[in-house]
């Protein structure tokens, strides 16, 4: 089965969910979709939600209110620059207690764009790391993946917390 062509309106709530990344550092809840885009309708919103994810325009997060995603395909379609969340802090150590909340995006370059649909950035705590280049306070970009080599720098979580490590 074909993909039909993003409509208007879908490209419209795209580019408010974009803008609110922008702005507020968040996706906008339901009800600030349903404002802005000036309908009443909760189903109209599923709807059109339905459709943008069933064609990987989107990603939602089951139980989120504010868990929209937007993936490469939806970027495209509005022609904006992809994002990828800033969702916390790390240790260049020894494990501490994940700080996850996202409270910025961030434009990635033309470089990583392409693997933009599963990838996060993290700000690192710490300077074990000062040999691979990676200093106190720097953004580490990460794609998310279960799969790594030897000398592959990672995110490594445990019960214990987060770490990044080669």
């Amino acid at each position: 089965m074909q993909n039909k062509p993003i409509t208007k309106r879908q490209k419209e709530v795209l580019k408010i969910i974009y803008n609110n990344l922008i702005t507020a550092g968040f996706p906008p809840s339901f009800s600030e979709l349903k404002e802005k885009l000036n309908i009443s309708s909760n189903q109209s919103l599923l709807d059109i939600f339905s459709i943008l994810e069933k064609n990987n325009f989107i990603n939602r997060e089951e139980g989120s209110a504010r868990g929209i995603k937007i993936l490469k395909k939806g970027y495209r379609a509005i022609s904006a620059q992809p994002l990828a969340p800033l969702v916390g802090a790390t240790s260049a150590g020894g494990f501490i207690e994940a700080i996850e909340e996202v409270d910025a995006w961030q434009p990635l370059s033309k470089d990583v764009e392409t693997i933009a649909d599963d990838v996060m950035i993290v700000r690192v705590m710490g300077d074990s790391m000062i040999d691979a280049h990676i200093e106190d306070g720097d953004l580490i970009l990460f794609k998310k993946t279960k799969e790594f080599s030897s000398r592959d720098i990672v995110l490594a979580q445990t019960p214990d917390g987060t770490t990044v490590k080669r």
